[in-house]
């Protein structure tokens, strides 16, 4: 009964572990306002309902995703929580020889994009009393690695800004956290990497099974963590 009449809204709800947690919820008995960069893959995902909202947006974009979030408000009155899995992952440069572009990229798609979608949804869980945000770092972002600088330092930036919130949010009961997947069982990562062992990766489910519990209300106490969810690896 805890997800009766509740709204999450899930960013990078087109993706494996978006649609593996979106499943969840929505079984649960969660409401949910998918955002993707574009409805053509969203409807590839799912079918539209009245306890889904397909919305377009480039989280890049704060003025896209302002008006994405006041449509799912005007949809369903509220939002609990935000799930926010967007991201992306470039590697191969040195730090020396990293593009402009690449840098860029890595920086809007997995930090910036925290920044616009909290500036859309905080202040609307500031105004109803509280609600929970889980964030999707990476393990790969604990430590630098050679050739990967750029994603890492990407990735550490949501994770160190997901700490921040959850110390300034936290007097409004908003609960921040943020997960930390190692490899993520997908039929891409097993194309790209044909000899690794999927068995030892995370599966989608797993990891949403993790946000699950972080956006209920088994998770009140939690504020400001950074959870290691490796599968066995």
């Amino acid at each position: 009964m805890e997800w009766q009449e509740r709204t999450v809204m899930i960013t990078g709800a087109a993706g494996h572990l978006g649609q593996a947690l979106a499943a969840d919820l929505r079984a649960r008995g969660a409401r949910l306002a998918l955002l993707g960069h574009d409805v053509a893959s969203l409807r590839r995902a799912y079918v539209e309902a009245p306890d889904l909202l397909l919305l377009a947006a480039d989280l890049r974009d704060a003025a896209q995703v302002g008006a994405a979030t006041s449509e799912a408000i005007a949809r369903f009155g509220r939002i609990h929580a935000l799930c926010h899995i967007a991201g992306g992952f470039r590697m191969g440069d040195a730090v020396h020889e990293t593009a402009p572009a690449t840098w860029d990229f890595l920086m809007d798609v997995n930090a910036r994009s925290l920044v616009n979608v909290a500036r859309a949804v905080v202040p609307h869980l500031i105004e109803h009393g509280g609600g929970r945000i889980v964030t999707v770092g990476a393990t790969a972002a604990l430590q630098g690695a050679a050739r990967m600088g750029a994603y890492s330092a990407s990735k550490s930036a949501l994770m160190r800004l997901s700490e921040s919130m959850a110390a300034e949010l936290k007097a409004h009961g908003i609960n921040v956290n943020c997960v930390l997947p190692s490899i993520i069982d997908t039929p891409e990562n097993r194309a790209a990497m044909p000899d690794g062992d999927p068995t030892r990766w995370v599966a989608p489910q797993a990891l949403a099974d993790v946000i699950a519990f972080l956006c209920s209300d088994a998770a009140r106490a939690i504020h400001g963590a950074t959870i290691p969810v490796r599968g066995l690896a």
